[in-house]
C-alpha cells in the first residue's frame, strides 16, 4: 500500500517536492523526530486538495504541518503522509488599501518585513516568532502584547471535506492560544491582513527593539518550540517553574532553560522521549507545589513508543 499512496501523489506533485523516510527533525524546530513515511510540499490550492483526497481515498492518515516551530515528532516517526504548507505556497500580494494578502506557508518574519518595505505597521510584534503565518492563525500567535487576530481581516479555509471558507476576523473564533482553525481541524490556505500606514524606518525599529528583546530574553542559541507552555490565568508558566526549583533541570539532553524557564530546549541530542518526560515532570511538581496544571502549548504529532516498529501504511478501508 505504501507504493500506492507514494505512486498516487507522484501524479499531483512533482518528485522534487516529495520525500521518502523523511527525518520530521529536519522540519521541526525541536530539531527531534524520527521519520514520516512521506512528506510532500504542496505549491497550490489544487495540490493540497488533491494529496488530502488522495490519502482520504486511499484510507492513509494524513498531517498538515508549517515550520515545526511549535510541534513535537515522536521518535517513531509518523506513519502516513506529512503535508508540509511552507516556503512553496507563501505568495504575498500588498493591496493599494492597507491590506496584505499571504499564503499559509509564508514566514511571519518574511511578512513583516515585505509590510515594513511597503510602509505598513502592526506586524511588528511577530517579526521575530518562527512560524509560518497559517501556523499563527491557527493559535492565534502573539508577543510583545500582539496577536494574529489584532491584525486579520479574514481567513481563507479549506475543510477536511474540501469546502473552501472565507471567514472574518469576528467569525473565526480567536482567543488565547486557539482559534475555530483548530477546533474545527479547518487548514489555513490564505489570509488578509489589515495594517496601518507608518514609516519604514520606524517600522524597522520597532522590529529591531523587539527582537534585540527577544535575544535577551530567550534562549534562541538552542533548538526549541518557544514557549513549552501555556499561561495559567493569573500567572507566568515560567516563572511558576523557576519557583519550584526547576531552572536547568535536565534529562538527558532535554533541558529547562536557565535563561527562560518557559522553555524546554534541546542541548544538542535530545529525544522526544526525553522531552515528554521532562514536560511531565515539570507538569508534576508545579501542580504539587503551587496547584496550578501546566498545559502544554507545544503540539505533539506521530509515534511516542520508545521505538519505532516498521509498518506500511493502512489498507484500503473497509
Amino acid at each position: 500500500m505504501e507504493g500506492d499512496i507514494v505512486s498516487s501523489l507522484r501524479d499531483i506533485i512533482a518528485p522534487e517536492r516529495m520525500f521518502v523516510e523523511e527525518p520530521m527533525k529536519k522540519h521541526t524546530t525541536f530539531r527531534v523526530g524520527g521519520n514520516a513515511d512521506l512528506l510532500i510540499r504542496p505549491a497550490s490550492v489544487a495540490e493540497i486538495e488533491k494529496g488530502i483526497q488522495c490519502c482520504q481515498e486511499l484510507a492513509v492518515p494524513y498531517y498538515i504541518i508549517g515550520n515545526g516551530s511549535n510541534l513535537l515528532v515522536g521518535d517513531g516517526g509518523i506513519r502516513g503522509v506529512v503535508i508540509q504548507i511552507g516556503s512553496d505556497f507563501s505568495k504575498i500580494e500588498v493591496g493599494d488599501d492597507d491590506t496584505v494578502w499571504v499564503q499559509a506557508g509564508c514566514m511571519l518574519s518574511k511578512a513583516a518585513h515585505v509590510a515594513m518595505e511597503h510602509g505598513l505597521s502592526g506586524m511588528e510584534f511577530a517579526s521575530g516568532i518562527p512560524g509560518t503565518i497559517g501556523g499563527a492563525v491557527v493559535m492565534n500567535a502573539g508577543a510583545y502584547e500582539g496577536e494574529m487576530k489584532d491584525i486579520i481581516d479574514c481567513v481563507t479555509l479549506l475543510s477536511h471535506d474540501g469546502e473552501v471558507l472565507i471567514l472574518p476576523q469576528d467569525q473565526m473564533e480567536f482567543g488565547y492560544r486557539e482559534s475555530i482553525v483548530s477546533k474545527q481541524n479547518y487548514i489555513v490556505l490564505e489570509v488578509k491582513l489589515k495594517l496601518h500606514k507608518g514609516k519604514p524606518e520606524a517600522i524597522a525599529e520597532k522590529m529591531k527593539e523587539l527582537n534585540d528583546a527577544r535575544q535577551k530574553k530567550q534562549p534562541l542559541e538552542f533548538p526549541s518550540a518557544g514557549s513549552t507552555f501555556k499561561r495559567p490565568e493569573g500567572y507566568f508558566a515560567g516563572k511558576l517553574i523557576m519557583d519550584t526549583g526547576l531552572a536547568g533541570y535536565r534529562i538527558g539532553d532535554a533541558q529547562v532553560s536557565e535563561k527562560h524557564c518557559g522553555f524546554v530546549i534541546n542541548r544538542g541530542k535530545a529525544t522526544a522521549r526525553e522531552i515528554v518526560t521532562l514536560m511531565n515532570e515539570i507538569t508534576k511538581r508545579v501542580e504539587e507545589k503551587f496547584q496550578v496544571v501546566l498545559e502544554p502549548e507545544v503540539r505533539k504529532m506521530g509515534d511516542f513508543s520508545e521505538s519505532r516498529k516498521k509498518e506500511t501504511l493502512p489498507e484500503q478501508a473497509e
